[in-house]
Protein backbone atom coordinates (compact mmCIF):
# COMPACT_ATOMS: atom_id res chain seq x y z
CA UNK A 1 0.00 0.00 0.00
CA UNK A 2 1.47 3.56 -0.77
CA UNK A 3 -0.43 6.86 0.12
CA UNK A 4 0.09 10.38 -1.39
CA UNK A 5 -1.05 13.66 0.03
CA UNK A 6 -3.03 16.40 -2.26
CA UNK A 7 -2.95 19.69 -1.94
CA UNK A 8 -6.60 20.60 -3.28
CA UNK A 9 -8.33 23.88 -3.17
CA UNK A 10 -10.47 22.53 -0.49
CA UNK A 11 -8.24 21.49 2.01
CA UNK A 12 -5.69 18.24 1.87
CA UNK A 13 -6.76 14.82 0.45
CA UNK A 14 -4.86 11.67 1.52
CA UNK A 15 -5.04 9.39 -1.08
CA UNK A 16 -4.31 5.24 -0.54
CA UNK A 17 -3.38 2.66 -3.21
CA UNK A 18 -2.43 -0.97 -3.50
CA UNK A 19 -0.27 -2.05 -6.88
CA UNK A 20 -3.66 -1.72 -9.09
CA UNK A 21 -6.75 0.21 -7.29
CA UNK A 22 -7.26 3.51 -5.63
CA UNK A 23 -8.73 2.42 -1.95
CA UNK A 24 -9.27 5.19 0.08
CA UNK A 25 -9.79 8.86 -0.54
CA UNK A 26 -10.60 11.39 2.03
CA UNK A 27 -9.99 14.98 3.30
CA UNK A 28 -7.86 15.06 5.91
CA UNK A 29 -9.91 16.85 8.29
CA UNK A 30 -13.60 14.61 7.90
CA UNK A 31 -14.89 12.20 9.29
CA UNK A 32 -14.00 8.48 9.08
CA UNK A 33 -10.10 9.26 7.33
CA UNK A 34 -8.66 6.27 6.76
CA UNK A 35 -11.76 4.12 7.20
CA UNK A 36 -10.29 0.46 8.68
CA UNK A 37 -6.71 1.05 7.34
CA UNK A 38 -4.32 2.61 9.87
CA UNK A 39 -2.77 5.53 7.74
CA UNK A 40 0.26 6.18 10.23
CA UNK A 41 1.75 2.72 8.69
CA UNK A 42 1.46 3.53 5.20
CA UNK A 43 4.60 4.53 3.07
CA UNK A 44 4.36 7.92 1.68
CA UNK A 45 5.16 7.16 -2.26
CA UNK A 46 3.50 8.75 -5.45
CA UNK A 47 2.96 5.20 -7.17
CA UNK A 48 1.61 4.96 -10.42
CA UNK A 49 -2.31 4.80 -9.62
CA UNK A 50 -1.74 8.03 -7.06
CA UNK A 51 -0.46 9.63 -10.04
CA UNK A 52 -3.12 9.01 -12.25
CA UNK A 53 -5.68 10.35 -9.34
CA UNK A 54 -3.09 13.21 -8.77
CA UNK A 55 -3.93 14.02 -12.60
CA UNK A 56 -7.53 13.03 -12.27
CA UNK A 57 -8.15 15.74 -9.32
CA UNK A 58 -6.21 18.50 -11.12
CA UNK A 59 -8.72 18.21 -13.79
CA UNK A 60 -11.38 17.96 -11.43
CA UNK A 61 -10.39 21.15 -9.68
CA UNK A 62 -9.79 23.33 -12.38
CA UNK A 63 -13.61 22.79 -13.40
CA UNK A 64 -13.19 19.89 -16.16
CA UNK A 65 -15.25 16.75 -16.32
CA UNK A 66 -12.84 13.99 -15.80
CA UNK A 67 -13.78 10.21 -16.61
CA UNK A 68 -14.33 8.87 -13.04
CA UNK A 69 -13.99 4.99 -14.69
CA UNK A 70 -10.24 5.69 -15.67
CA UNK A 71 -9.43 5.52 -12.17
CA UNK A 72 -9.67 1.46 -10.74
CA UNK A 73 -11.06 1.60 -7.45
CA UNK A 74 -10.91 -1.32 -4.74
CA UNK A 75 -13.22 0.29 -1.85
CA UNK A 76 -12.28 -1.62 1.13
CA UNK A 77 -15.75 -2.07 2.75
CA UNK A 78 -18.67 -4.36 3.16
CA UNK A 79 -20.26 -5.94 0.03
CA UNK A 80 -23.55 -4.55 0.82
CA UNK A 81 -21.23 -0.49 1.04
CA UNK A 82 -19.76 -2.18 -2.53
CA UNK A 83 -23.58 -2.02 -4.27
CA UNK A 84 -24.34 1.12 -2.68
CA UNK A 85 -20.96 2.91 -4.01
CA UNK A 86 -21.26 1.28 -7.10
CA UNK A 87 -24.83 2.91 -7.59
CA UNK A 88 -23.57 5.83 -6.08
CA UNK A 89 -21.13 5.81 -8.73
CA UNK A 90 -23.66 6.16 -11.47
CA UNK A 91 -24.52 9.53 -10.51
CA UNK A 92 -23.38 12.01 -13.02
CA UNK A 93 -21.08 14.86 -12.91
CA UNK A 94 -22.90 18.05 -12.08
CA UNK A 95 -25.95 16.28 -10.88
CA UNK A 96 -27.79 15.59 -7.58
CA UNK A 97 -30.10 12.45 -6.34
CA UNK A 98 -31.52 11.90 -3.32
CA UNK A 99 -31.00 9.31 -0.85
CA UNK A 100 -34.65 7.68 -1.91
CA UNK A 101 -33.74 7.71 -5.20
CA UNK A 102 -30.33 6.14 -4.88
CA UNK A 103 -32.34 3.22 -2.53
CA UNK A 104 -34.59 3.25 -5.51
CA UNK A 105 -31.79 2.41 -7.87
CA UNK A 106 -30.07 -0.25 -6.05
CA UNK A 107 -33.36 -1.87 -5.91
CA UNK A 108 -34.72 -1.59 -9.24
CA UNK A 109 -30.98 -2.44 -10.42
CA UNK A 110 -30.54 -6.01 -8.08
CA UNK A 111 -34.12 -7.09 -8.64
CA UNK A 112 -35.07 -7.64 -4.88
CA UNK A 113 -35.09 -5.58 -1.78
CA UNK A 114 -31.80 -4.70 -0.32
CA UNK A 115 -31.48 -3.13 3.21
CA UNK A 116 -33.37 0.16 4.02
CA UNK A 117 -33.07 3.95 2.90
CA UNK A 118 -31.57 4.54 6.43
CA UNK A 119 -28.60 1.85 5.67
CA UNK A 120 -27.84 2.67 2.16
CA UNK A 121 -27.51 7.05 3.85
CA UNK A 122 -24.74 4.70 6.48
CA UNK A 123 -23.12 3.62 3.05
CA UNK A 124 -23.00 6.74 1.71
CA UNK A 125 -21.66 8.59 4.93
CA UNK A 126 -18.85 5.87 5.01
CA UNK A 127 -17.53 6.10 1.32
CA UNK A 128 -13.83 5.98 1.65
CA UNK A 129 -13.43 7.09 -1.88
CA UNK A 130 -14.22 10.92 -1.86
CA UNK A 131 -15.24 13.08 -5.06
CA UNK A 132 -14.57 9.82 -7.20
CA UNK A 133 -17.12 7.97 -5.64
CA UNK A 134 -19.45 11.10 -5.68
CA UNK A 135 -21.28 11.18 -2.44
CA UNK A 136 -21.16 14.87 -2.51
CA UNK A 137 -24.00 14.88 -4.83
CA UNK A 138 -26.73 12.85 -3.15
CA UNK A 139 -29.08 15.63 -1.20
CA UNK A 140 -32.32 15.02 1.47
CA UNK A 141 -35.66 14.19 0.46
CA UNK A 142 -36.34 18.27 -0.03
CA UNK A 143 -33.37 18.61 -1.69
CA UNK A 144 -31.58 20.25 0.89
CA UNK A 145 -27.86 19.41 1.89
CA UNK A 146 -27.10 17.16 4.40
CA UNK A 147 -24.90 14.84 5.60
CA UNK A 148 -21.06 15.02 4.19
CA UNK A 149 -18.41 13.33 5.52
CA UNK A 150 -15.84 16.21 4.71
CA UNK A 151 -18.36 19.00 6.28
CA UNK A 152 -21.39 20.72 4.57
CA UNK A 153 -19.82 23.84 3.40
CA UNK A 154 -16.88 21.24 0.97
CA UNK A 155 -20.30 19.54 -0.11
CA UNK A 156 -21.61 23.06 -1.15
CA UNK A 157 -18.25 23.89 -2.63
CA UNK A 158 -17.72 21.07 -4.65
CA UNK A 159 -21.28 20.78 -6.04
CA UNK A 160 -21.14 24.51 -7.30
CA UNK A 161 -17.77 23.31 -8.98
CA UNK A 162 -19.77 21.19 -11.21
CA UNK A 163 -22.35 23.98 -11.71
CA UNK A 164 -25.15 23.25 -9.49
CA UNK A 165 -27.60 25.64 -8.40
CA UNK A 166 -27.72 25.34 -4.69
Amino acid sequence: MNKWIYHSPMGDLIMVSNDTHLVGLWFSDQKYVGGSLTLDSIKVQLSDINERVVQWLDLYFAGNKPDPRIIPVDPQVTNFRKIVLGELSNTPYGTIRTYQSLYEGINVESNKKIGSARAVGGAVGHNPISIIIPCHRVVGSDGSLTGYAGGLERKKRLLQLEGVQI
